[in-house]
């Protein structure tokens, strides 16, 4: 692999130990997956993020690093929020560990807005190599925004965020975005919702594993481009999809899928997905909500109460310039948590059975917090917490 002036000056120590050690990952990783050089990055989202899924010894690990960041770089959410821990119910000993983790990321200037959306918070431009880990953040940046970027490790993500470059193959490379299995959608509802498309999402990532969709029959907005995407990238390994006439590069390049293996979903298909489970708690925001789906859960909550925990997450950021909508969810006896998601936070362990709009959610709730999932449109999920 070739490296540059700066990159030898880096690998050889010249800039400090922990530079070099990190330099060493990236180079080591570019040499398994065949890249010709390093190239810059406009940003970096680092995962390994909440103190339930690093524990001590990926503290231990961060603890060791002595470098700040070249390029903007944001966490992924990490186990509660950082404000108002207490009242989700975390246990003062994981707040502090925690604490910790946050404390070393700062040190390390990672930027503290912990999040799974971070194009909400930057703008992300077309083009743009990043070096993203969390994974509907990696496919919504390749897909809706046609930027680059592997579906990073934590560790690899934090190495590219110190030292500023990564390596060059997989979906940096134009050649690698090309689709390679079609899936067409019959019968899809004129308007449906991010549960919809999160159930979309689980049926054809279960199915394709890690090839790159070509999606054909349906008209979905960004929001739903997002719950799409995170559900095939939580039960595939899906880390970019083009839908006919919607996403960027369908635009741009002239893909041919004639010869492509095609699969075909039926709206009923989809609908199958949904269950009648009796749940405990509601939880929505997986990806983070955006303003518009925060608006959307407001309209749905106006003049009722919570009779079930309702859980709703979000970017800091998203919920302050939103105060108004928060506050009219909250109202409800709902709450509206930034920092964390409903994944990698403990308080949802406390609960045999959760129902969401999330297909991603869906995916990794049994797994990530042992509760039996339930997966639902937004309007029924209101329901249920309400009723």
């Amino acid at each position: 692999m070739y490296l540059d002036r700066d990159d030898e000056l880096i690998l050889a120590g010249e800039f400090g130990e922990t530079r070099q050690r990190l330099m060493e990952l990236l180079v080591g990783l570019g040499t398994v997956y065949g890249a010709e050089r390093l190239i810059p990055i406009a940003s970096a989202q680092i995962s390994g993020a909440s103190y339930k899924t690093i524990g001590d010894w990926g503290l231990q690990w961060l603890s060791s690093l002595d470098a700040r960041a070249v390029v903007p770089a944001v966490l992924n959410p990490v186990g509660m929020d950082l404000e108002r821990w207490q009242e989700m119910g975390i246990s003062a000993e994981f707040a502090r560990k925690q604490e910790d983790v946050v404390r070393v990321y700062r040190r390390l200037g990672i930027r503290l807005e912990c999040t799974c959306t971070p194009y909400y918070l930057a703008l992300t431009n077309y083009g743009d190599h990043l070096a993203w880990s969390e994974s509907s953040a990696v496919c919504y940046a390749n897909s809706v925004i046609g930027a680059r970027t592997n579906r990073e490790g934590g560790p690899s993500a934090l190495a590219a965020a110190l030292v500023g470059r990564t390596p060059y193959y997989g979906l940096h490379l134009v050649r690698n975005r090309r689709p390679n299995v079609a899936v067409r959608v019959e019968d899809a509802p004129e308007a449906p919702g991010d549960g919809w498309f999160g159930a979309l999402g689980v049926l054809v990532g279960r199915e394709v594993g890690a090839k790159i969709p070509f999606f054909s029959g349906i008209r979905p907005t960004r929001d739903n481009l997002k719950s799409l995407g995170a559900a095939m990238a939580a039960t595939g390994a899906v880390a970019l999809f083009h839908v006919d006439r919607i996403t960027p590069e369908t635009r741009v390049f002239p893909f041919e899928t004639g010869d492509l293996e095609t699969i075909t979903v039926t709206a009923a298909e989809v609908e199958a997905v949904w269950s009648d489970l009796p749940v405990e708690a509601v939880a929505l925001g997986c990806p983070h909500c955006s303003g518009e789906e925060l608006a959307r859960i407001a309209f749905l909550l106006d003049g009722r109460r919570t009779t079930k925990p309702l859980y709703v997450f979000a970017a800091r950021r998203v919920i302050q310039e939103h105060a108004d909508v928060v506050a009219a969810i909250e109202r409800s006896g709902a709450r509206v948590f930034a920092d964390t998601c409903m994944v990698v936070s403990p308080a949802l362990e406390r609960y045999g059975a959760i129902m969401t709009n999330s297909g991603k959610g869906f995916a990794y709730l049994p797994g990530m917090c042992g509760a039996e999932a339930r997966l639902a449109p937004v309007e029924d999920c209101i329901a249920e917490a309400t009723s």
